[in-house]
């Protein structure tokens, strides 16, 4: 089966070869703009890589278009995320909290790449402005900022502590600009990244060449081009080629090309933030038929068969966030049986386990995105071979259906899990009383109790310590089910490195150390 399926992917890729050149992206004058040829990537310094993505604007606050000045390397937020999902310094070299007051340090030199300095002020205009112009962060416009000097800032969060506000600030929206000298902020916004841009083609391709003036040291690259290429088979043949020289969100069909062939390509993956997890009715399924299902739903194996999309989980977040640190039993279908045995069911003569002449049958719920349907799938069938038997129930818009009425035995979903780099929007979307995502009954008042203390405490450790003891409760209690976190995979060439390969988050990019 796997040789068939390469054999139809290379076939698939010579048909687009002989297109390729013919379907480059337009330029400003709606000409074709193709790919550089292989010679022209090898004999310079720029580096040329694909975007799923590409939107109409660089305006870095508004939308998400600051997650793509931010993978260009034109913007910079105060703070990033680095490998284990941590804030830590950028522009500014830390934010230290005293109950509602926040006192932010810039760090030493930062500036503009028109030389200009990055001061107090300008950032707090900036705050400002996100508030404005992005409604995920309006809160941002409801506190009180003060410049005590040119690099320290001081905000006031009123009346409640908002303990999640130096990994808000790590946000790719909060890229800092120039905003008394950039003329247009849709098409060249004036930023402190190591790259500026030299073209950008709305919606198109864009090019950036090295900040001169680029406050943060020597800047390697002279220049990058990132093409703008939605489909999987043309950056697989531009790969081969030698079009291109990384990408990344590479598919499973390319990525068993790239790892047969390690002497030309390197591929790098991490577990990243977007989740597959289900939902366990308590209101429908008692503890030891939650805890069987627990027991016997193998999320090594689906991983494998996803083939490297996916990294088994543990918790809802990347193993190396000292916010994931939990415990999770191992598969054993002899123990889940025996619970089940225990609990009064036996197997009827079809193999499924039975109560009161009644055949235990759940419903699983799922929609057909995110390789859920494959995961219903195969969910039903390792439950199928321990004698549990389910029925499979697809809808369109799960929010609108299962999550919104309850009506279900085990609900599939999928969701990023850690947008900034902190637990606690995950926790309470889906264990805090009344959550949205809570609708399986799930109820504790010690993780309540933990879940307000997480809501104001501003210490990281503390707040690692807390999620931790939070989804242990939720492990424990069989009220989710953990299955697997989609997979940040990049394939780059021999001597390519820098390209956040590393970092489990979707919005970096090329940076000042990124080498081709």
């Amino acid at each position: 089966m796997k040789k068939t399926k390469k054999i139809i992917a290379l076939l698939l890729a010579f048909v687009m070869m002989l297109g390729l050149f013919g379907c480059g992206s337009k330029n400003s004058d709606g000409q074709s703009a193709d790919v550089a040829t292989e010679s022209e990537s090898n004999g310079d310094n720029i580096l040329r890589t694909a975007a799923s993505f590409a939107y109409p604007s660089l305006d870095v606050h508004k939308e998400y278009y600051g997650w793509y000045t931010s993978i260009y390397g034109l913007s910079e937020a105060l703070f990033k995320l680095d490998e284990n999902s941590a804030a830590v310094s950028c522009l500014a070299k830390d934010a230290v909290a005293d109950g509602t007051t926040w006192t932010i340090t810039l760090n030493d030199g930062v500036a503009f790449s028109n030389g200009e300095p990055l001061t107090a002020d300008m950032v707090i205009r900036n705050i400002k402005r996100v508030a404005e112009e992005n409604g995920r962060f309006d809160v941002f416009g409801t506190f009180t900022y003060e410049a005590t000097d040119d690099k320290t800032i001081v905000i006031n969060t009123g009346d409640e502590v908002y303990p999640t506000l130096k990994s808000d600030l790590a946000s790719p929206e909060f890229g800092m600009i120039d905003l008394d000298n950039t003329t247009d902020f849709d098409n060249n916004p004036i930023c402190t990244g190591p790259f500026v841009i030299e073209e950008f083609i709305p919606e198109g391709d864009v090019t950036v060449k090295k900040n001169e003036n680029y406050w943060g040291g020597d800047v390697k690259l002279d220049g990058a081009v990132f093409y703008y290429m939605q489909e999987d088979d043309p950056k697989l043949l531009a790969m081969q080629s030698g079009e291109i020289d990384c990408y990344n969100s590479v598919s499973s069909a390319a990525l068993e090309v790239y790892n047969a062939d390690p002497e030309n390509y390197k591929v790098a993956s991490v577990a990243g933030t977007r989740l597959q997890f289900y939902i366990l009715n308590e209101n429908t399924l008692d503890d030891a038929v939650r805890e069987a299902i627990n027991l016997t739903v193998d999320k090594d194996a689906i991983a494998k068969y996803l083939e490297g999309t996916v990294s088994a989980a543990k918790a809802p977040f990347p193993e190396s966030a000292a916010y994931s640190k939990v415990t999770i039993p191992a598969v054993d279908t002899a123990k889940a049986k025996q619970l089940l045995e225990d609990d009064g069911y036996t197997l009827n003569a079809d193999g499924i386990y039975e109560k009161n002449g009644k055949p235990l049958n759940i419903n699983i719920s799922y929609y057909a995105a995110r390789s859920l349907d494959t995961l219903a799938l195969l969910i039903q069938e390792q439950l199928k071979a321990i004698g549990v038997d389910s029925t499979l129930v697809c809808e369109e818009d799960p929010d609108a259906t299962y999550i919104a009425t309850g009506d279900f035995d085990l609900a599939l979903y999928c969701m990023i899990s850690d947008k900034c780099g902190d637990p606690l929007y995950f926790i309470d979307s889906t264990l805090a009383e009344g959550a949205y995502y809570n609708v399986g009954g799930f109820k504790s008042d010690e993780c309540q109790k933990m879940i307000e203390q997480l809501r104001v405490e501003v210490d990281t450790d503390k707040r690692a310590e807390l999620a931790n003891k939070i989804i242990q409760i939720a492990i424990d209690d069989n009220a989710f089910g953990y299955v697997g976190l989609f997979n940040h995979t990049t394939v780059m060439k021999p001597g390519v490195s820098g390209f956040a390969e590393n970092v489990p988050f979707d919005f970096y990019g090329i940076d000042a150390n990124t080498t081709k």
